[in-house]
């Protein structure tokens, strides 16, 4: 069964939205499994630029099947601005491209509310969340509590949904000085959104089964990265669900086994969005240059990347966690004309040497990284389509990231254009 899914390996941002533009070529069916509109795809497709948060990068491409499982947390109304801003530059979207889990928990405005409250507090440290409310819609889902789409074609149900979340959510605002929540005006709003919403809504575990059973490709979209999961991430600065290539499996309805072939997408160095520890940032004018040069600003939030070499002990410690096959190693001709470059290839920690990152935050915060340094190159690597236009030291560098990490590179990414690719591992035919 060729089937890929395709993760973030680092802490997002690597420049899935273009590899899974690329892939999406190849396959019948694109799955988002997990997160929501707090994640941004950026694809540029003969040079329309298509900025996506919640939508499966295969809505842009004709012919295909677009999935949101129930793994992901659904903004109806974020959702609906998305396909509109998709209308103004002339995609359609409609029940015969998209199809929703009707199990798909809702991310209703008490979310965003709720989020951006505790992102406020002075007193407590900031998580760096994008207050869109994704944490707390997740929070409700395990809490027994959530609204799904299924329960918006039912007035009764819906009505007793909202009872539970309200005896819930009204005490949480009291505790944060916020009144309580109009329920008259979101009952209003939930089924004023109903009719537009209720039509995408599918058995999307059926409709998976039976493409697989078909035979048809199915591609895997994860959202974020796997150093923001919320098990194995940099705990407690991480995302509300799980980002490894696993969660393909229980976000959708499928079995394990449908994974595939686990596609890690890497950037050649290191950036980060937010709070939390991140062992190779650099504050200088290095960070600045690799910031500036690779445009690092968030797709979603416009906030300014965090910016640092590349650790080769988290890519590695994140591609065992996925049972990564293979990488997409994406934004290398960032790296153009700097003289040396540097590869971290372990910690030290009060004396003692690491080879991951721990997982006690006071370790974590000591983590000093020991560097191997590279000789740069001063020729472009930009557009590269084949080794061959590749110079002798970017080559060694690739090849040094692959020892480090323990993982072959499948694809080599040189620009944002989606035919600026070196394909070494064609993940649907080679295995």
């Amino acid at each position: 069964m060729a089937n890929v899914t395709v993760v973030g390996a680092q802490w997002g941002d690597e420049g899935k939205g273009k590899i899974v533009d690329w892939l999406s070529e190849r396959a019948d069916v694109i799955v988002r499994f997990q997160g929501g509109h707090n994640a941004g795809h950026t694809l540029v497709i003969d040079g329309v630029t298509y900025k996506l948060s919640l939508l499966p990068s295969g809505i842009v491409r004709p012919g295909k099947l677009s999935v949101i499982g129930n793994g992901v947390v659904l903004d109806p109304w974020a959702l609906f601005a998305e396909i509109d801003r998709l209308a103004g530059q002339g995609i359609t979207v409609s029940p015969d491209n998209l199809i929703i889990a009707e199990n798909a928990p809702l991310i209703l405005p008490l979310h965003g509310e709720l989020d951006r409250a505790r992102e406020a507090q002075v007193s407590v440290a900031r998580i760096g969340t994008t207050g869109r409310g994704i944490g707390p819609a997740y929070e409700d889902k395990a809490g027994r509590r959530a609204i799904r789409v299924a329960d918006l074609g039912d007035a009764a149900t819906l009505d007793a949904r909202i009872d539970r979340l309200l005896t819930h959510h009204d005490a949480l605002r009291a505790g944060l000085g916020l009144p309580p929540v109009d329920r008259a005006a979101l009952r209003a709003q939930l089924l004023d959104a109903a009719p537009r919403l209720l039509p995408f809504a599918r058995p999307v575990w059926k409709v998976l089964d039976d493409r697989r059973r078909a035979g048809h490709r199915i591609l895997f979209e994860g959202a974020q990265g796997s150093l923001l999961d919320v098990d194995f991430g940099t705990y407690p600065f991480v995302t509300s669900s799980t980002t490894l290539a696993g969660q393909a499996a229980a976000g959708s309805g499928m079995g394990p086994a449908s994974a595939g072939f686990v596609l890690g997408i890497v950037k050649a160095y290191t950036t980060r969005v937010g709070e939390g520890p991140f062992p190779t940032e650099l504050h200088d004018a290095t960070g600045e240059r690799l910031g500036e040069r690779g445009h690092e600003f968030g797709t979603v939030t416009g906030r300014k990347r965090r910016c640092g070499w590349f650790d080769a002990v988290l890519v590695r410690q994140t591609c065992a966690l996925s049972g990564v096959t293979g990488i997409a190693l994406t934004k290398l001709d960032v790296l153009d004309g700097f003289e040396t470059l540097r590869i971290c290839t372990g910690y030290r920690i009060g004396g003692q040497t690491f080879d991951y990152l721990p997982t006690a935050a006071a370790l974590q915060a000591q983590v000093e990284p020991v560097y191997e340094e590279m000789e740069g190159w001063h020729d472009s690597t930009a557009g590269a389509r084949s080794w061959a236009d590749l110079p002798a030291a970017a080559i060694k560098y690739v090849r040094r990231v692959e020892e480090l990490i323990q993982c072959p590179v499948a694809l080599l990414s040189t620009s944002p254009e989606r035919d600026d690719t070196i394909l070494v591992t064609d993940p649907f035919v080679d295995r």
